[in-house]
């Protein structure tokens, strides 16, 4: 789905449930005062919260939508995770209020005043609020979004917590009027509990926690299966909003050319992203060998390639070779260069491969870091 489509889904039920939330919260409250139930003025306090979590919902679902720039080469899809932890902290702040505020009823409770009107303003959060969640969790399923399953799961809590709600006005309408403060610390809990919940998933998301290692094994095995891939290894995943991403090293054939090396990590990329949902970034690395193996960095030392074709140079007049090389190849493998030259045919009219050979080897076996030397003819 375009994220142009998925932002406009998200904001559109978010703001549904906006409206539903804020109607909601001026009957519980109003009501709650009315009939003196902390637990019904609780309850409106949590739908009341809910307007700032909408408003949050909606921001980050707008912006994740945004397309990469100069600041976020990589996508705002972490937007929706980094809204998610500020919103599990407001709910922990909520419900803990709740339950002090509740605790506090318990040394003069109230006795309730139109417990009909606060059971039917109840009743009404939990039809609303269960109409949401099922709602919510529909388009959250379709723009793949944890943040919109993390709202739906709050309209439902909010359901949970109206039930417990109308519980504890029955039980305080029948003479126990300590089960109208038992109901506001029960719905306190639960807020402080998603809070939590959605708390953990962000944090889990924000420190690059991989994917399930399920999808880790099917990956692996998937990728060992493209020919010209020889071993994989270094492979990395997590989580960016509502999207995956890997990193993946790829061993291949140390002397094939560059491109035939690219067509495998695109082969490399199109698997995994076949293989794993929503995958959406495969950052590729085609090593000529296990890099895993080296316990330091072999080739630190070595010269790269403009440097070492000067030292070959120097090595050949020194020696006083004078073959016209059309090529020369570097592969940097076990700790060493190895060489390949390319010569004209002609050559071998007044010489033979082996006296050729001989007079480079012997040049270059004297040089630290360089190890054997090829001589091909075209």
């Amino acid at each position: 789905m375009q994220s142009s489509n998925r932002s406009k889904k998200s904001q559109k039920v978010t703001l549904i449930g906006a409206l539903i939330d804020f109607v909601l919260s001026i009957i519980k409250i109003v009501l709650g005062f009315i009939g003196q139930s902390g637990a019904l003025i609780a309850d409106g306090i949590h739908s009341f919260s809910d307007l700032l979590t909408d408003w949050v919902t909606w921001y980050a679902a707008k912006l994740s939508g945004d397309a990469p720039d100069d600041d976020h080469p990589y996508g705002h899809e972490r937007f929706e995770t980094v809204a998610t932890l500020g919103l599990s902290i407001f709910l922990a702040i909520v419900g803990t209020i709740i339950i002090f505020d509740a605790f506090g009823r318990f040394s003069n409770p109230n006795e309730l005043k139109h417990e009909s009107w606060l059971i039917a303003a109840a009743a009404l959060s939990i039809l609303s609020k269960e109409g949401l969640y099922w709602y919510t969790l529909k388009i959250a399923k379709e723009v793949k979004s944890d943040l919109l399953k993390a709202n739906a799961w709050h309209h439902r809590t909010d359901a949970f917590s109206s039930v417990v709600v109308v519980i504890g006005i029955i039980g305080a309408a029948n003479g126990y009027f300590f089960l109208d403060s038992v109901a506001a610390i029960v719905v306190g809990v639960l807020i402080i509990y998603i809070g939590w919940q959605l708390g953990f998933e962000a944090t889990k998301e924000l420190v690059d926690t991989s994917i399930d290692q399920e999808d880790i094994k099917a990956l692996h095995e998937a990728l060992a299966e493209i020919k010209g891939v020889k071993s994989v290894h270094t492979l990395r995943t997590r989580k960016v909003g509502h999207k995956k991403s890997a990193d993946v090293h790829v061993q291949v054939n140390p002397f094939l050319s560059v491109s035939e090396g690219h067509i495998i990590s695109v082969s490399v990329e199109r698997v995994a992203k076949e293989c794993i949902e929503d995958l959406d970034d495969v950052t590729v690395h085609i090593d000529p060998e296990n890099d895993e193996e080296k316990e330091d960095a072999p080739y630190k030392d070595l010269p790269e390639r403009a440097q070492a074709l000067q030292i070959i140079s120097q090595s050949l007049k020194l020696e006083n070779i004078g073959f016209e090389i059309e090529k020369t190849q570097l592969h940097y493998l076990d700790g060493e260069i190895l060489v390949d030259f390319y010569l004209s045919i002609d050559y071998l009219k007044n010489n033979t491969t082996e006296q050729i050979q001989s007079e480079f080897s012997l040049a270059l076996e004297k040089l630290p870091g360089f190890g054997q030397v090829k001589v091909y003819y075209s």
